[in-house]
């Protein structure tokens, strides 16, 4: 059933037809009986603006997507979502791919890339397998944020933290959705700016708005999707690593100088700060 995104009260119908009226639109937009604003005002915007509201982080433009949009009976993936979700993949594994190449260029000194016996094989072997470890590393992702959303043994569940969510696919729908911000980095391909800090700036950043579509889908509040966003990332940067370290990429020298190590590391300051934080607020 469609909400109103600005009050979240249920309605029958978020337009109907403007035929027949002087006005000259083809439909009138319902005006909640709650608030008194437009139910859905994004039902007229077209797909710019809602992507700028989703950098944006504004709840309404969550509501839209998540709730009146592409809600479907029987929790399936709307179409358009299956294609956002290949999309995103299929970008991942070329960020994933450029990033850990370019850092692990022969050296002056020994000629030997860090890349180890992977670089000697064919690019079509190479490239099926940065397939497979974003892929892998995505579902562990999503499958350990809907583990703890939606199944009866969650320890959020059981603590009493969150109200079990029976659409386990609609909460994929709201990572997929906020993780759009992902596909800023296609201006590498007009613009070289490729900088750790930018791109570890982009992560935190997708971050944040899965927290923020967790918070909305699931009607929780902010700590609850935040341990949920970092459980989830925490499990992403695992799984990487230990794809990465059966191939020979998990020594020292190569793990510390990539791009995985490197989140995994802001992952565990940004956690240790936020405890020292939290401490200090309880203390004083």
């Amino acid at each position: 059933m469609p909400i109103c995104i600005e009050c979240r009260t249920p309605v029958s119908t978020l337009w109907r037809s403007g035929a027949g009226d002087n006005s000259g639109h083809s439909i009138r937009l319902t005006v909640c009986r709650n608030c008194g604003r437009f139910c859905d005002k994004y039902v007229e915007h077209d797909f710019v603006v809602l992507f700028i509201d989703l950098v944006l982080i504004k709840p309404q433009v969550y509501r839209h997507l998540l709730h009146n949009t592409l809600m479907r009976d029987g929790d399936r993936f709307d179409p358009s979502i299956v294609r956002l979700g290949v999309l995103l993949l299929l970008f991942d594994v070329y960020l994933t791919w450029a990033r850990i190449e370019k850092k692990s260029m022969p050296e002056s000194e020994t000629g030997q890339s860090t890349l180890g016996q992977l670089a000697q094989q064919p690019i079509v072997f190479q490239y099926l397998f940065f397939l497979i470890l974003c892929a892998v590393s995505t579902f562990a992702f999503h499958a350990s944020i809907r583990f703890l959303a939606s199944s009866r043994y969650s320890p959020l569940v059981l603590a009493g933290l969150l109200p079990r969510f029976s659409r386990p696919n609609s909460v994929s729908t709201a990572l997929l959705v906020s993780s759009s911000t992902k596909l800023f980095p296609i201006l590498m391909v007009i613009w070289e700016y490729d900088v750790p800090a930018a791109a570890r700036s982009l992560g935190w950043a997708v971050v944040a708005n899965n927290v923020e579509a967790l918070r909305i889908l699931l009607d929780c509040r902010y700590y609850t999707a935040t341990i949920l966003a970092i459980l989830g990332a925490a499990a992403r940067w695992m799984t990487g690593w230990l794809i990465l370290t059966s191939v020979g990429l998990g020594d020292w020298n190569s793990i510390t100088e990539s791009d995985i190590a490197a989140d995994g590391k802001a992952f565990w300051g940004y956690l240790m700060y936020a405890v020292q934080w939290a401490g200090r607020l309880v203390a004083g």
